[in-house]
């Protein structure tokens, strides 16, 4: 707690005495008395370091940890190396707000630059950003991007997270433009329908890679497609699978976004996560957000700064394309951590634990009657049918493990390099129990 206490009664005297003033009260002798509250908030007490700690170890009980997760659908528990926090929570790091003052920032702008850096390798395209908020906002600033005059309609791959597709609706509908689904024809995006669906007045297509029921899609023929209409493709990525796919820069996608949880992040209950924001040097201008550069200072040594923030984003407010201004830097920093510590050998032994591994959950649940329902290559994840699902998942977490997700047609199962073969094969025995 010590890392996070307020200034002492003698460094506030000594503050005050520079201002020449003799309490804190003084502070606010402009505001009129009946303004003001005159009473003690309603409150409790604070409580002692040990109390706090025993406070939320209570509350941590409530929690249902599951030792074993065959679960994914947008959020992924992965092996974080013990260096990703050990250096994300110096409190340099951790306390540090928005660089603007880059003479006074070096560490934190280097540390966005970093992340930049590998963030262009991984997707194969020129320039990044310093991040926002997630990978669904990412998706909606991403369609915000390339919308023009002429062309304002934003088609999305009905074979998306659901959750995404929600989100791009918010940002289009409050801006009075039009989302329409590309239908899905066995686990992937009918590329016939999308034909019929690029008229003149389309901006963009989003399509996910590998997509929502873990499908590997066809994105290098998807650009060709797109582009030939005159749309931007915007192709969203997983960044554990981006190690041994195709980059979205040999795809052909003009903007990749993504979700970066699974780059060292826990799955924490939900957050804070970041999204990544990847384009070409053509879009770099319409880019939201901030971008850190690189560049020397007046004695030639090496220096970071905030090199590009588009201003309608903070003035020209209603006419702004974007009103992202800042960004997800502590989260930020640990992807680029990650990915640091990885390298690219050791993120792409975990995509190829995590593909060879689901491949052989696939494989056992398949010789116990739970058929694969889509055809085609996946990467980790992958559906199934089910006729009693409600009792196999129920079954699998009496006994420790977080299951497949529910779908329509069946179980969305997911497996990483955390699944061990004997995590995999006391799943098989505890679903055949059921089935």
């Amino acid at each position: 707690m010590g890392n996070y206490l307020p200034s002492t009664d003698y460094q506030q005297k000594e503050m005050l005495d520079v201002i020449g003033l003799d309490s804190l009260d003084a502070l606010y002798s402009d505001i009129p008395e009946d303004l003001k509250l005159n009473r003690t908030l309603a409150i409790p007490n604070g409580k002692s370091e040990s109390e706090i700690l025993k406070f939320f170890s209570e509350l941590s009980e409530m929690n249902t940890v599951y030792p074993s997760v065959f679960r994914g659908a947008g959020a992924y528990r992965h092996y974080i190396p013990s260096i990703v926090q050990s250096i994300t929570s110096k409190e340099t790091f951790l306390t540090a707000y928005t660089p603007y003052q880059a003479e006074l920032s070096q560490g934190i702008l280097q540390s966005i630059f970093e992340y930049q850096t590998m963030i262009a390798e991984l997707t194969g395209l020129d320039v990044s950003n310093a991040s926002v908020y997630d990978g669904a906002s990412a998706v909606g600033e991403a369609a915000a991007m390339c919308r023009d005059r002429k062309r304002s309609v934003t088609l999305i791959s009905a074979a998306a997270n659901p959750e995404v597709i929600d989100t791009i609706t918010t940002y289009c509908n409050s801006s009075n433009y039009e989302v329409a689904l590309i239908p899905v024809v066995d686990g992937v995006t009918d590329k016939e329908a999308l034909k019929q669906l690029l008229v003149e007045n389309v901006s963009a297509v989003y399509i996910q890679q590998p997509n929502f029921y873990g499908q590997i899609e066809d994105c290098s023929d998807f650009a060709e497609i797109i582009h030939d209409a005159g749309a931007k493709f915007i192709m969203g990525i997983n960044p554990i699978a981006a190690a041994i796919l195709k980059t979205p820069g040999e795809c052909g996608a003009d903007i990749a976004v993504g979700e970066g949880q699974p780059l060292g992040m826990p799955l924490s209950f939900g957050g804070p996560y970041l999204g990544f924001m990847a384009t070409t040097n053509e879009m770099v201008r319409k880019l939201p957000g901030r971008i850190v550069g690189q560049t020397t200072d007046d004695e030639g040594r090496r220096a970071f700064v905030l090199t590009l923030q588009a201003r309608e984003q903070h003035i020209r407010r209603e006419k702004a394309s974007s009103n992202i201004c800042s960004n997800q830097a502590l989260c930020a920093m640990t992807a680029a951590v990650y990915m640091a510590s990885m390298g690219p050998d050791g993120m792409k032994d975990v995509a190829m634990q995590c593909m060879s591994k689901a491949h052989y959950l696939m494989q056992q649940l398949d010789t116990i009657g739970l058929k694969r329902v889509h055809s085609g290559r996946f990467f980790h994840e992958f559906v199934t049918d089910c006729s009693d699902t409600d009792r196999v998942l129920a079954h699998l977490a009496s006994n420790g493990i977080l299951g497949g997700l529910p779908v329509e047609s069946g179980i969305l199962w997911c497996a990483t390099e955390m699944n061990t073969k004997a995590d995999i094969d006391k799943l098989i025995l505890l679903v055949k129990e059921v089935i």
